[in-house]
């Protein structure tokens, strides 16, 4: 059974002529455990509208979508649905709440009623675990952009999920903001298995993933490898979308004669393919 499981779901948002606007039409998307996937789409597309059903935020106006099992629709399951999916947003500020790192990171279990040596364990835990723990006495607003991020994804370590939902949490962050992030993600999501949902515009961010899904229209328009994504260059501009750098060299390359392999997508591929 996959892990997160949606079938023929449907959204749709009011309008202020009392209309419903389909954000998301007749979704059909299937995610194992321990899967590193990365979403893509332009602005409308339904990408973070997706996101918000994984956790329960939004439910589905038809169709069905089950989180380990579970459906999101079912009330008495909703904080069991929370606990197993974190969510990591665009603005950190918008999830940090306590005025020091540790307390902020505690926030989640105390919620839960956890006891308060296995509280200590979590939060020592998932500050490791985002290289976060030698800040663990700081006020967050000292932080950098990164460093708040990774301080919003050792939150919902601390909750023991088991999935990873990041909706553009790169986007207000500068390069190195970035980096440390994306750093952390890819680690966690080796080291600990953990499931990672990655919602970014940063195509190169998206080229870590296993897989690529891209949103159109509030349905899936692509689905594969990044490999298979990004090596469609035509077709991505044609919905609005870049490829990563590398990409976009190799198929201008080509079209000038250059025989070069169709599935480069990382400035290694480009390198390795030029020298031979």
């Amino acid at each position: 059974m996959a892990f997160i499981e949606i079938k023929e779901l449907c959204f749709s948002y009011p309008s202020e002529r009392g209309e419903r606007r389909m954000a998301l039409d007749h979704v059909n998307l299937s995610i194992k455990e321990g899967e590193f996937v990365a979403v893509l789409g332009t602005n409308g597309s339904g990408k973070s509208t997706l996101a918000k059903h994984l956790n329960a935020i939004l439910l589905p106006t038809t169709g069905v979508c089950r989180i380990a099992g579970m459906d999101t629709r079912e009330a008495e399951r909703l904080w069991d649905i929370r606990q197993t999916v974190g969510m990591v947003f665009q603005n950190p500020d918008n999830q940090i709440i306590a005025a020091i790192v540790e307390d902020d990171v505690a926030f989640g279990p105390e919620n839960l009623g956890i006891p308060s040596d296995e509280i200590r364990r979590r939060v020592d835990e998932a500050l490791i675990s985002v290289d976060m723990a030698s800040y663990r006495g700081f006020a967050p607003h000292l932080l950098s952009g990164g460093q708040k991020q990774r301080v919003a994804i050792a939150g919902t370590l601390a909750m023991k999920t088991k999935c990873l939902v990041l909706d553009e949490p790169t986007a207000m962050l500068d390069p190195i903001g970035r980096k440390e992030v994306l750093d952390t993600v890819r680690r966690l999501h080796r080291e600990s298995g953990i499931t990672v949902v990655y919602i970014t515009h940063f195509m190169e961010e998206a080229a870590a993933a296993q897989r690529v899904i891209v949103m159109e229209n509030g349905k899936v328009a692509e689905d594969g490898s990044p490999k298979e994504i990004f090596s469609q260059v035509d077709a991505m501009r044609k919905r609005g979308l870049d490829v990563p750098l590398a990409a976009e060299v190799a198929w201008k390359l080509r079209k000038q004669g250059i025989r070069l392999p169709e599935d480069i997508v990382t400035n290694e591929d480009l390198v390795v393919a030029l020298c031979q």
